[in-house]
């Protein structure tokens, strides 16, 4: 921490504990002494007002410069593999089991529209399908709006059940989805959404339905 960082940290939490007193005991510290609208009190206050300001313009900038958030959870299903696969290229059923997505649209075989809500902020943005295996993976990328990417892969552990794997990277944008991410928002849930997946597929016991395509990775299609 740099020392205007500390200045900064120490005056706001000098103010936060004064007005803290002040609403629950009326008691104001600064006041107390230095006196009641005097010059040195006014000083005292617009430094904790500036530090305040400097603090969120700090963390502001942070946010921006955030560097992407990476994610990798498993969860085992007690389906076999094909079943696992199956569910998950039914992209439009999605928000029957993952939290805050509204809505997929699948516009065609590599591209989809998202509606979800992040916080109280409803986000909208088109993803591709970047590479896409029969009972193997499915990797995407975001391509406007909420930049997000990953890979979902599917293991064999015997004739009835699958380990299903997620590694996905999230840029947050603005300062809810930053706190968000401070308090491991990201992270739980993605677990909530492979263990909703878990339910939803587990209680069925087939799919609602299937693609077997492939989808080429970039680099294989520029060459082929």
């Amino acid at each position: 921490m740099n020392p205007l960082d500390t200045i900064a940290t120490t005056l706001v939490t000098v103010g936060g504990i004064n007005w803290g007193l002040v609403g629950l005991a009326d008691k104001d510290l600064v006041a107390g002494i230095f006196g009641r609208k005097t010059a040195a009190s006014r000083v005292v206050y617009s430094l904790v007002g500036a530090a305040a300001a400097y603090s969120v313009a700090r963390f502001a900038l942070r946010v921006k410069q955030m560097d992407p958030v990476n994610v990798q959870e498993s969860i085992e299903v007690d389906v076999p593999l094909r079943t696992a696969y199956d569910q998950w290229t039914q992209f439009e059923e999605f928000p029957r089991f993952m939290s805050g997505v509204e809505r997929v649209q699948q516009l065609d075989d590599r591209r989809l529209h998202w509606t979800a809500q992040i916080g109280r902020v409803v986000r909208q943005w088109n993803a591709e399908i970047t590479e896409q295996r029969p009972d193997e993976r499915v990797a995407w990328r975001s391509t406007d709006g909420t930049h997000n990417s990953g890979v979902v892969t599917f293991h064999r552990l015997d004739d009835h059940r699958t380990l299903v794997t997620v590694q996905m990277s999230f840029q947050p944008r603005g300062t809810i989805e930053a706190i968000g991410d401070a308090m491991g928002a990201v992270r739980s849930r993605v677990r909530g959404d492979l263990q909703r997946f878990k339910s939803f597929i587990e209680s069925r016991g087939a799919e609602t339905g299937a693609w077997r395509g492939t989808v080429a990775r970039p680099d294989e299609r520029q060459t082929a």
